[in-house]
């Protein structure tokens, strides 16, 4: 644990590539890619390095971009702390742009650290072939390099559309300003990098607990497939996943998402983010950044459970819209299990009661400390997949069982929906509901083409009514709010500055 636990701190500075310059000495004190990919656990620590920037990216930036970036969550406005605009701009839809980039720190940050998993896993696949080490073991960590370089790029392409395509390890300054690729090129390299690492990595019986699947890789392929709308494509490696990916749902939704010591990648879970309770320094807190605020002590503790809870001050944000809570349908169970409220006795608000996200309090030892994994993708998405993918081509019969298969288990009759347009409908909304809160709402409206339909009707309801989105009597959103309705965010202005291409 401690040679990984350094080697996350080292991989950073392993730049440069192997010299075959007899006269350039490398000193052998110093950890660099010429010293270090030398052995079976020199690959897999460093493939262990590949993963952990997805603990900060789920942890702080993505529920920003991609659930409170749309019609699910909101962020609930304190007065007496001011604004946190990085966040508040991308939920109002008004991320100042100039030239194609921005100043916005999520937009950095998630772009950057990316880009890390990018650089990592390039390193990875550019020596490992060139040493000799268990074959086995090989395909497996190749095959998670290439998963987790599969998945990078697929989130970089639909939140930015264009980035460059690294897919060497970059030794100078110059390597580093590549001109932007296109969607569709970076498309073509995810489903390449995807397909390879399907038919290199075991399966979910087979696989260490955490780590990418054969399943898990096909599970992006065929989410790259649906937002190109290849449905042919997409039902074929869906049924692969259902019939040799050793998934299930869970009985009960309450344990379809971990709690932060147990029911870890459960029978449903087909990839999820690694966290850890305690002192180690691989939890997270996504519920202390959830939590509406200022909370005082005894309104907390209930929540969270700790033996230490402490009151919060400040703004919290991803607070449940008055939209996503009237989107559950009566008798819908997810919807107890999914939003709680509390009543905040120091609110502005003459309504001091404020819905949360129930679905990741859950109960722990030590404040601001939890070890809850996060959900990437879920057995339950898999199959709202396939429904999606049966009646866009023209297969409704087909579609409604698997659709049905997710509602009976949340305590709803059969789907009505009886022609293609009432079917699409009836999984847009399915989708919403199931899947709320796993960072998923925002790529659906984009890959639906949805956007300015939506969440221009929704801004709308917010300027109208601001008391409704937890805003005290008085304060209303800024003049831009819901003005900057597109489908990728500007590229950051701080990279624009390395690179003549943005």
């Amino acid at each position: 644990m401690k040679k990984t636990i350094i080697l996350f701190g080292l991989l950073g500075l392993l730049s440069t590539g192997c010299q075959d310059d007899f006269l350039s000495v490398v000193p052998e004190t110093s950890l660099s890619s010429a010293t270090f990919f030398k052995s079976q656990a020199d690959f897999q620590q460093a493939v262990n390095a590949a993963y952990v920037p997805l603990r900060q990216i789920n942890n702080e930036r993505a529920w920003v971009l991609e659930e409170m970036h749309s019609d699910n969550t909101y962020y609930a406005r304190n007065i007496l702390f001011g604004a946190v605009d990085n966040t508040e701009n991308v939920a109002d839809f008004a991320i100042p742009t100039a030239n194609g980039v921005t100043a916005n720190d999520n937009v950095l940050v998630i772009y950057r650290l990316y880009f890390q998993i990018v650089a990592r896993t390039n390193q990875i696949l550019a020596l490992i072939d060139g040493v000799e080490f268990d074959a086995a073991v090989k395909s497996n960590l190749k095959g998670q390099a290439l998963f987790l370089r599969s998945y990078a790029y697929f989130e970089l392409a639909r939140l930015f559309g264009k980035v460059p395509l690294h897919l060497t390890p970059v030794t100078n300054r110059e390597e580093a300003a590549l001109p932007l690729a296109t969607t569709d090129q970076l498309y073509a390299q995810v489903e390449k990098d995807a397909t390879e690492a399907g038919s290199l990595l075991p399966g979910k019986a087979t696989q260490e607990a955490g780590r990418a699947t054969s399943g898990a890789a096909k599970t992006v392929l065929a989410n790259l497939y649906i937002v190109q709308k290849k449905w042919a494509q997409a039902e074929t490696v869906l049924k692969d996943v259902m019939a040799n990916g050793g998934y299930a749902l869970v009985p009960d939704y309450a344990n379809t998402v971990s709690t932060t010591t147990a029911n870890k990648n459960n029978a449903e879970s087909i990839f999820e983010v690694q966290y850890m309770e305690g002192a180690a320094g691989f939890n997270g807190n996504h519920i202390y950044r959830f939590i509406p605020a200022p909370i005082t002590i005894a309104e907390l503790a209930p929540i969270t459970g700790t033996s230490n809870p402490q009151a919060i001050s400040g703004e919290n944000n991803n607070i449940p819209t008055p939209d996503l809570i009237a989107a559950y349908e009566t008798g819908d169970k997810r919807k107890d299990l999914s939003i709680g409220y509390v009543t905040l006795s120091q609110s502005a608000r003459e309504n001091k009661v404020y819905p949360y996200i129930k679905k990741y309090a859950k109960t722990h030892s030590v404040h601001n400390n939890t070890g809850q994994n996060w959900p990437v993708y879920r057995y339950a998405e898999v199959i709202l997949f396939m429904a999606e993918v049966l009646n866009e081509q023209g297969k409704t019969a087909e579609a409604a069982p698997f659709l049905n298969q997710i509602r009976t288990r949340a305590g709803l009759p059969a789907t009505t929906a009886a022609n293609q347009t009432a079917m699409r409908e009836a999984i847009f909304k399915e989708r919403r509901v199931e899947l709320a809160f796993e960072n998923k709402r925002w790529f659906d409206l984009v890959r639906t083409g949805r956007v300015k339909e939506i969440i221009g009707a929704y801004g709308a309801r917010v300027k109208a009514n601001p008391l409704d989105y937890y805003f005290p009597k008085g304060a209303v959103p800024p003049p831009n709010a819901f003005t900057v309705l597109d489908d990728y965010y500007p590229l950051p202005a701080v990279e624009a500055a390395l690179t003549p291409h943005f």
